[in-house]
Parts: C-alpha cells; structure tokens; sequence
C-alpha cells in the first residue's frame, strides 16, 4: 500500500460547441446507418448488407449494359423507369427482415437505449433518429439502382428529353424512392418494437411483409376476387407508387383506382408508425 497516490485531477467544464438536440439526432442516424450496413463491425456484419446490395444492383446494371452494348436496340426489353422498383424487392424485402431490425432492437437488448435518453434526445426524437437512418439506408437499396439506370440512359442520350422533362423524372424517382423506403421501414420497425430478439424480429417481418403478400395474393387470383383487396399487400402496393406517379400501373392493380393506392400507401405508413410510437411511449428506460 506504500505505492498509492491520490491523485487531484479536478473537474472542468466542457466549453465546447454544443449541438443540442438536432445534433443528438444526426449522430444517432449516423452511428446506426454505420451499425446496419456493418462498418467499424467485424466481417460478419458486412456479409449480408452485401449481399443485400448485390441483388439489388445487378438487374439495373444488367439493363444498363445492353443499352451500351446494343445501343437503341436494347430498348426492345428496357423496362420503364418506375418499373425498375420492382427488381429491387427481393433485395428490400431481405433488409427489411434481417438488417433493419438491428435498428432499434439492439439499443433494447443491450441496454443502449436508457443511455441514448439520459441525452438530449427524447423517445419520439430517438424514434426520429432511427426511422432517418433506416429510411436512407433502405433508399440505398430501392432507390439508388433506379437513380444508376436514369443517369447511365441519360449518359447515353437515351434520357428524358429537354431539362425540365429530366428535372421531372428524376423528382418523381428520388419521390417514389423515398416513399417506399419509408412505408417499408414503418413496417419493419413496427415488427421490430415487438421482441427484444433481432431473430424473432425478422420472423415477424417475413410474416407480416412476405407472408401476408402471398395470402392476399392468393385470395385475389385463386380466389377471383376484387383487384381491391391487393391493397392490403404491404410489400407490393407501394410499388405501386411510381406507377402511378409514371402515368402507368402495374397488372395486379389495375382495377384500383389510385387515390385508393394513395390512401393505402398512407394507412402503411401511418398505422405502422402509430404501432412504434405506441409501443415506446410504454416502453419504461431503464
């Protein structure tokens, strides 16, 4: 004991910049996009994303090379702009299951989320930081692929022609991006609010986007019924968006009228959004 020292470093105040509550909000976004697509994680975290990308770039880059390598004859089996959302479901679908859930569930299993509000974040800004996180991410996904195919036709004097006439395209992809991104997170994090375990989390995603999509399906084609009942497919009707938004519409509703697309698209959006925060305003930190 002859060799202990008391030490008297003293305390100071931090006299730095403080960022407050919308800083808060952008470094939760930024660490949680980070911990979804693996970085600063080891390999294994890395993988999947990956593989999630993979899939989802590889129809839009496939498109794209036949249009440089056989020039305005491949426009024979280019498909139409918003059409190009549809070859990235598979890819959404599989980040909505197995990525997004590391969102939010993580922070309850280990505890993280007491700590995130002992900051100036508030349980509807935390919600707020992650549904911005994984709304960019997810557009990553669904909306970026579309974005590389309008640029590279665009590249190849095969675009929209005039400015304004791209300046409307290109809104109407970053719009119809975005929206789905976000109805798809709504969804997923709905699922996720339910369980504390990220594989119970995925199971109840697969059931409720990709189950459900099969059922109603299903019951629409085996069954004869109304196109209308497609509406309750939380995984295709808000593909439908961009159709709609192209001037176009897809088989599967082409019954529907679209302010009932629109009104089903809000219902995802909203109804699942309402599960969330219905869910953490419960949600006691401890």
């Amino acid at each position: 004991m002859s060799d202990a020292q008391i030490l008297d470093r003293g305390y100071r105040r931090y006299d730095g910049e403080r960022s407050g509550v919308r800083g808060a909000v952008r470094s939760v976004a930024w660490h949680t996009t980070r911990s979804i697509l693996g970085l600063g994680r080891k390999g294994r975290h890395k993988v999947f994303p990956i593989i999630v990308a993979v899939i989802a770039f590889v129809p839009a880059t496939v498109f794209l090379a036949v249009t440089v390598l056989f020039g305005e004859l491949g426009d024979e089996v280019r498909p139409e702009y918003w059409e190009f959302f549809g070859f990235s479901v598979m890819a959404a679908l599989l980040f909505t299951a197995f990525v997004a859930p590391e969102a939010i569930v993580r922070d309850r299993r280990d505890g993280m989320f007491s700590l995130y509000l002992s900051t100036p974040l508030t349980k509807p800004t935390y919600l707020l930081a992650k549904a911005v996180a994984t709304v960019g991410t997810l557009w990553l996904i669904i909306g970026l692929p579309v974005v590389m195919a309008f640029i590279g036709y665009t590249v190849q004097s095969q675009g929209p022609d005039g400015f304004p006439a791209w300046l409307g395209v290109a809104a109407r992809l970053l719009a119809s991006g975005l929206l789905i991104s976000a109805i798809y997170t709504a969804v997923s994090l709905a699922a996720s609010s339910i369980t504390d375990r990220r594989a119970f989390a995925s199971v109840a995603v697969i059931m409720l986007m990709f189950g459900l999509s099969i059922a109603v399906n299903l019951i629409v084609e085996e069954g004869q019924m109304s196109d209308w009942l497609s509406l309750l497919d939380p995984l295709g009707t808000p593909l439908e968006i961009p159709a709609r938004m192209f001037g176009g519409e897809s088989v599967e509703y082409a019954g529907v009228a679209t302010w009932a697309v629109a009104l089903a698209n809000a219902a995802w959006l909203l109804v699942p959004s309402a599960i969330v925060a219905f869910r953490y305003r419960n949600l006691e930190a401890v």
